[in-house]
């Protein structure tokens, strides 16, 4: 189904209130990726002492400039669906009149690989990857968002794998370690589970506009599931990683513990997908992250396979 036409309301305003621009960019959205740097950072083996810059400016980069930016141009591209899903977000409402919405996400995209050359060429290079990823997400002609498959696996690789990688490498000033990028590629994976559950708020705007997520393709029972699996597997081969390969082995069962607790908070998201899909991202997902973290620092002084 396409549609061209501009759906954001005739409005009096000429700039966009401020208050909408913060609201364009979902301060709550920066927390996955500001993580996921971090966790790079800690799974380098570099004391932070001497580092302190270069890991405060990766963590705004990551949060609030690309990932900002991210939100930006998805809500500019989405425009139509959100007129149908949320009317009252900034764009559809005229609260950002005309096209500021796509003004500020190509600003935000100069002003983020600016950022990212000071970050050295692997901060640089990682920049220009995720600003691609997120055009290529929202933006015609790519707009990888109509796949249920492609879209969320986009997003999880770039809100979990990319920050990840990045913090490692420029911390380390150089290529991470193989198991620093295996576990990063893992929980990138399992956050694909993740970006699925986030668009069953979306469902009928994405019914009607021919996006097809899961939840629409697969319906809502059956795309739970399966985001509940994708977001599984990848733990319990981590678990298997640091208990059995990599010798550590109380990372490991924190992970498990973590996985368990999980898979209960599951069991309550299957009973009513739609409805429970908000409390699982509260409560399941943040177990997931924490899990993160701990095999950050279980993979620190890893170097190589043992």
């Amino acid at each position: 189904m396409s549609v061209t036409t501009d759906l954001t309301p005739a409005s009096p305003r000429l700039l966009p209130e401020p208050r909408a621009v913060l609201t364009l960019l979902k301060p709550i959205t920066w927390f996955p990726p500001m993580w996921a740097y971090l966790c790079g950072a800690v799974s380098a083996g570099v004391a932070p002492s001497g580092h302190w810059l270069t890991l405060i400016l990766g963590v705004i980069l990551a949060g609030p400039i690309v990932c900002g930016m991210s939100q930006a141009a998805n809500d500019w591209c989405d425009r139509h669906v959100d007129a149908i899903n949320e009317p009252d977000r900034p764009i559809p409402s005229g609260r950002i009149p005309g096209r500021w919405g796509l003004w500020i996400a190509i600003a935000m995209s100069v002003l983020a690989a600016f950022i990212g050359l000071a970050l050295g060429p692997w901060g640089f290079g990682a920049t220009l990857v995720a600003i691609a990823a997120a055009w290529a997400y929202s933006a015609e002609p790519v707009r990888l968002k109509r796949s249920g498959l492609w879209g969320p696996g986009l997003v999880g690789l770039s809100y979990e794998s990319l920050p990840w990688f990045t913090g490692a490498a420029v911390l380390a000033a150089g290529a991470p370690s193989w198991p620093v990028i295996i576990v990063a590629l893992l929980y990138g994976i399992g956050a694909h589970g993740i970006m699925t559950l986030n668009d069953f708020k979306a469902l009928e705007g994405d019914r009607q506009m021919g996006v097809n997520s899961l939840p629409v393709t697969l319906g809502p029972e059956k795309a739970a599931k399966l985001a509940c699996v994708v977001m599984a597997i990848p733990q319990l081969v981590v678990f298997l990683l640091l208990y059995g390969v990599w010798d550590r082995p109380w990372h490991g069962l924190a992970i498990a513990v973590s996985l368990i607790a999980q898979l209960y908070a599951m069991q309550v998201l299957l009973r009513d997908p739609k409805a429970k899909a908000p409390w699982y991202n509260g409560v399941g997902v943040t177990l997931y992250v924490s899990g993160m973290m701990v095999t950050a620092f279980a993979v620190r002084t890893l170097e190589a396979w043992p």
